[in-house]
Protein backbone atom coordinates (compact mmCIF):
# COMPACT_ATOMS: atom_id res chain seq x y z
CA UNK A 1 0.00 0.00 0.00
CA UNK A 2 2.76 2.64 0.56
CA UNK A 3 4.76 1.66 -1.96
CA UNK A 4 1.37 2.15 -4.34
CA UNK A 5 1.41 5.78 -2.57
CA UNK A 6 4.67 6.70 -3.24
CA UNK A 7 4.71 5.59 -6.95
CA UNK A 8 1.91 7.36 -7.68
CA UNK A 9 3.54 10.53 -5.93
CA UNK A 10 6.59 9.83 -8.01
CA UNK A 11 4.19 9.95 -11.31
CA UNK A 12 2.55 13.24 -9.98
CA UNK A 13 5.49 14.95 -8.94
CA UNK A 14 6.91 13.95 -12.78
CA UNK A 15 3.89 15.48 -14.29
CA UNK A 16 3.77 18.77 -12.50
CA UNK A 17 6.58 21.61 -13.95
CA UNK A 18 8.00 23.27 -10.71
CA UNK A 19 5.86 26.62 -9.25
CA UNK A 20 2.72 24.80 -11.19
CA UNK A 21 -0.45 24.42 -8.95
CA UNK A 22 -3.00 20.96 -9.75
CA UNK A 23 -6.43 20.12 -9.29
CA UNK A 24 -8.30 17.69 -7.32
CA UNK A 25 -9.48 16.45 -11.23
CA UNK A 26 -6.49 16.84 -12.45
CA UNK A 27 -5.16 14.83 -9.87
CA UNK A 28 -8.00 12.04 -9.91
CA UNK A 29 -6.87 11.61 -13.86
CA UNK A 30 -3.52 10.14 -12.04
CA UNK A 31 -5.12 7.64 -9.85
CA UNK A 32 -4.58 10.23 -6.81
CA UNK A 33 -8.23 10.15 -4.77
CA UNK A 34 -9.22 12.61 -2.46
CA UNK A 35 -8.41 10.45 0.77
CA UNK A 36 -5.02 9.63 -0.68
CA UNK A 37 -4.44 13.79 -1.44
CA UNK A 38 -5.24 14.54 1.87
CA UNK A 39 -2.63 11.70 3.17
CA UNK A 40 -0.32 13.68 1.03
CA UNK A 41 -0.74 16.73 2.63
CA UNK A 42 -0.98 15.14 6.04
CA UNK A 43 2.68 13.54 5.39
CA UNK A 44 3.76 17.48 4.47
CA UNK A 45 4.02 15.91 0.31
CA UNK A 46 1.45 18.26 -0.72
CA UNK A 47 0.69 21.56 0.32
CA UNK A 48 -3.32 22.64 0.31
CA UNK A 49 -4.14 25.87 -1.31
CA UNK A 50 -7.34 25.75 -0.83
CA UNK A 51 -9.95 23.09 -1.04
CA UNK A 52 -9.50 20.67 -4.40
CA UNK A 53 -6.32 22.73 -5.25
CA UNK A 54 -2.17 21.86 -4.37
CA UNK A 55 1.24 22.39 -5.12
CA UNK A 56 4.48 20.48 -4.47
CA UNK A 57 5.32 21.91 -0.60
CA UNK A 58 8.09 24.01 -0.24
CA UNK A 59 7.26 26.02 -4.19
CA UNK A 60 6.85 29.45 -5.33
CA UNK A 61 3.98 29.45 -7.43
CA UNK A 62 4.95 30.79 -10.84
CA UNK A 63 2.39 33.37 -12.75
CA UNK A 64 1.26 31.47 -15.61
CA UNK A 65 0.68 28.23 -14.68
CA UNK A 66 -1.49 29.66 -12.19
CA UNK A 67 -3.39 32.13 -14.66
CA UNK A 68 -4.15 29.05 -16.68
CA UNK A 69 -5.32 27.18 -13.43
CA UNK A 70 -7.69 30.19 -12.95
CA UNK A 71 -8.70 30.23 -16.86
CA UNK A 72 -10.22 26.82 -16.12
CA UNK A 73 -12.27 27.44 -13.60
CA UNK A 74 -13.76 31.25 -14.36
CA UNK A 75 -15.03 31.63 -18.37
CA UNK A 76 -13.19 34.20 -20.56
CA UNK A 77 -10.54 35.21 -17.53
CA UNK A 78 -7.59 36.72 -19.48
CA UNK A 79 -5.28 39.33 -18.77
CA UNK A 80 -6.67 42.52 -20.12
CA UNK A 81 -6.47 46.42 -20.06
CA UNK A 82 -3.76 48.16 -18.42
CA UNK A 83 -1.66 44.45 -17.62
CA UNK A 84 -2.08 43.57 -21.16
CA UNK A 85 -0.75 46.99 -22.19
CA UNK A 86 1.92 46.44 -20.27
CA UNK A 87 3.20 42.96 -21.46
CA UNK A 88 3.03 44.23 -25.32
CA UNK A 89 5.26 47.06 -23.93
CA UNK A 90 2.76 49.73 -24.27
CA UNK A 91 3.33 51.66 -21.57
CA UNK A 92 4.12 55.82 -20.80
CA UNK A 93 6.04 54.70 -17.00
CA UNK A 94 6.75 51.16 -15.47
CA UNK A 95 4.81 50.95 -12.25
CA UNK A 96 6.68 49.69 -9.27
CA UNK A 97 3.58 48.18 -7.29
CA UNK A 98 1.28 46.49 -10.55
CA UNK A 99 -1.77 45.24 -9.87
CA UNK A 100 -2.95 42.61 -12.59
CA UNK A 101 -5.84 43.64 -14.59
CA UNK A 102 -8.16 40.25 -15.01
CA UNK A 103 -11.38 39.81 -16.77
CA UNK A 104 -14.17 37.46 -17.09
CA UNK A 105 -17.66 36.63 -18.11
CA UNK A 106 -18.54 35.28 -15.19
CA UNK A 107 -18.78 37.05 -12.04
CA UNK A 108 -16.44 35.78 -10.11
CA UNK A 109 -14.16 36.17 -6.73
CA UNK A 110 -9.82 35.64 -7.70
CA UNK A 111 -8.66 32.78 -4.83
CA UNK A 112 -6.68 34.04 -1.88
CA UNK A 113 -3.77 31.60 -2.52
CA UNK A 114 -3.37 33.57 -5.99
CA UNK A 115 -4.00 37.54 -4.79
CA UNK A 116 -1.64 36.59 -1.80
CA UNK A 117 1.10 35.84 -4.11
CA UNK A 118 0.15 38.45 -7.32
CA UNK A 119 -1.88 41.26 -6.43
CA UNK A 120 -4.44 41.17 -8.80
CA UNK A 121 -7.89 42.77 -9.27
CA UNK A 122 -11.11 40.99 -11.57
CA UNK A 123 -13.81 42.29 -13.27
CA UNK A 124 -16.47 40.55 -15.18
CA UNK A 125 -16.81 42.65 -18.26
CA UNK A 126 -18.87 41.97 -21.54
CA UNK A 127 -17.58 44.80 -23.65
CA UNK A 128 -17.79 43.32 -26.81
CA UNK A 129 -20.48 41.00 -28.86
CA UNK A 130 -18.91 37.89 -28.37
CA UNK A 131 -18.78 34.38 -26.46
CA UNK A 132 -17.06 33.40 -23.41
CA UNK A 133 -15.54 30.63 -25.38
CA UNK A 134 -14.50 32.90 -28.23
CA UNK A 135 -13.40 35.68 -26.96
CA UNK A 136 -12.38 38.49 -30.14
CA UNK A 137 -8.85 39.39 -30.17
CA UNK A 138 -8.18 37.49 -26.94
CA UNK A 139 -5.00 34.65 -27.15
CA UNK A 140 -2.03 33.07 -25.64
CA UNK A 141 0.42 35.40 -24.96
CA UNK A 142 3.24 35.83 -27.83
CA UNK A 143 1.70 32.75 -28.69
CA UNK A 144 4.13 30.97 -26.78
CA UNK A 145 3.21 26.94 -25.44
CA UNK A 146 1.76 26.91 -21.98
CA UNK A 147 1.09 30.75 -21.60
CA UNK A 148 -2.27 32.75 -20.18
CA UNK A 149 -4.63 34.04 -22.20
CA UNK A 150 -3.82 38.28 -22.97
CA UNK A 151 -5.77 40.50 -24.51
CA UNK A 152 -3.99 42.09 -27.92
CA UNK A 153 -2.98 45.33 -27.54
CA UNK A 154 -5.83 47.04 -29.04
CA UNK A 155 -8.47 45.50 -27.16
CA UNK A 156 -6.62 46.01 -24.08
CA UNK A 157 -6.53 49.57 -25.17
CA UNK A 158 -10.50 49.79 -25.34
CA UNK A 159 -11.33 47.69 -22.37
CA UNK A 160 -8.50 50.59 -20.47
CA UNK A 161 -11.43 53.36 -22.25
CA UNK A 162 -14.10 51.36 -20.98
CA UNK A 163 -13.02 51.97 -17.47
CA UNK A 164 -12.56 55.75 -17.31
CA UNK A 165 -14.65 57.41 -14.74
CA UNK A 166 -14.93 54.24 -13.04
CA UNK A 167 -11.80 52.69 -11.79
CA UNK A 168 -9.68 54.65 -14.59
CA UNK A 169 -8.44 58.21 -14.39
CA UNK A 170 -8.80 60.14 -17.85
CA UNK A 171 -5.01 61.48 -17.90
CA UNK A 172 -3.60 57.86 -17.67
CA UNK A 173 -5.57 56.40 -20.45
CA UNK A 174 -4.69 59.32 -22.28
CA UNK A 175 -0.91 58.51 -21.88
CA UNK A 176 -1.44 55.29 -22.59
CA UNK A 177 -3.41 56.19 -25.68
CA UNK A 178 -0.85 58.17 -26.81
CA UNK A 179 1.49 54.95 -26.70
CA UNK A 180 -0.68 52.91 -28.73
CA UNK A 181 0.27 54.33 -32.43
CA UNK A 182 1.89 50.77 -33.46
CA UNK A 183 -2.02 49.51 -33.40
CA UNK A 184 -3.44 47.29 -36.40
CA UNK A 185 -6.11 49.87 -37.67
CA UNK A 186 -8.34 46.38 -38.97
CA UNK A 187 -8.17 45.14 -35.86
CA UNK A 188 -9.11 48.10 -33.66
CA UNK A 189 -11.81 48.39 -36.68
CA UNK A 190 -13.25 45.15 -35.94
CA UNK A 191 -13.43 45.21 -32.24
CA UNK A 192 -14.84 48.83 -32.04
CA UNK A 193 -17.81 47.16 -34.64
CA UNK A 194 -18.28 44.48 -32.13
CA UNK A 195 -18.17 47.53 -28.72
CA UNK A 196 -21.75 47.40 -26.86
CA UNK A 197 -20.14 50.49 -24.96
CA UNK A 198 -20.59 54.07 -26.85
CA UNK A 199 -18.41 55.18 -24.56
CA UNK A 200 -15.71 53.47 -25.38
CA UNK A 201 -15.61 54.04 -29.03
CA UNK A 202 -16.17 57.43 -28.82
CA UNK A 203 -13.74 57.61 -26.25
CA UNK A 204 -11.18 56.28 -29.21
CA UNK A 205 -11.94 58.25 -32.05
CA UNK A 206 -11.66 61.39 -29.64
CA UNK A 207 -7.95 60.37 -28.60
CA UNK A 208 -6.83 59.26 -31.89
CA UNK A 209 -7.61 62.31 -33.69
CA UNK A 210 -6.72 64.49 -30.79
CA UNK A 211 -3.30 62.66 -29.84
CA UNK A 212 -3.03 62.26 -34.42
CA UNK A 213 -2.13 58.41 -33.99
CA UNK A 214 -1.54 56.83 -37.00
CA UNK A 215 -4.59 54.52 -36.89
CA UNK A 216 -7.02 57.13 -36.39
CA UNK A 217 -7.05 57.58 -39.90
CA UNK A 218 -8.45 54.43 -40.97
CA UNK A 219 -11.66 54.34 -38.45
CA UNK A 220 -14.07 55.80 -40.71
CA UNK A 221 -17.91 56.08 -37.82
CA UNK A 222 -19.70 55.48 -40.28
CA UNK A 223 -18.37 52.42 -40.31
CA UNK A 224 -19.39 51.55 -36.94
CA UNK A 225 -22.45 50.81 -35.24
CA UNK A 226 -25.60 53.01 -35.69
CA UNK A 227 -25.59 55.43 -32.29
CA UNK A 228 -22.09 56.23 -32.63
CA UNK A 229 -21.22 59.63 -32.89
CA UNK A 230 -18.87 60.55 -34.81
CA UNK A 231 -15.40 62.03 -33.81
Amino acid sequence: MITTKRNKLKTLYASLSSGTPITSVEMAALGISPDLAVYYVRTGWLDRLERGVYCRPGETLELYPSLILLQRKIDGLHVGGRSALDWYGVRQYPSRNPVLNLYGWMSARLPAWFTERFPAEYHRKRLFDERPGHLLYVETFEKRVAAPDVSVPERALLEVLSEVGVRQPFQEARELAESSYSLRTDVLLDLLQHCTSVKTVRLCLQLGKELSLPWRSGLDPLMLPKGIVSA
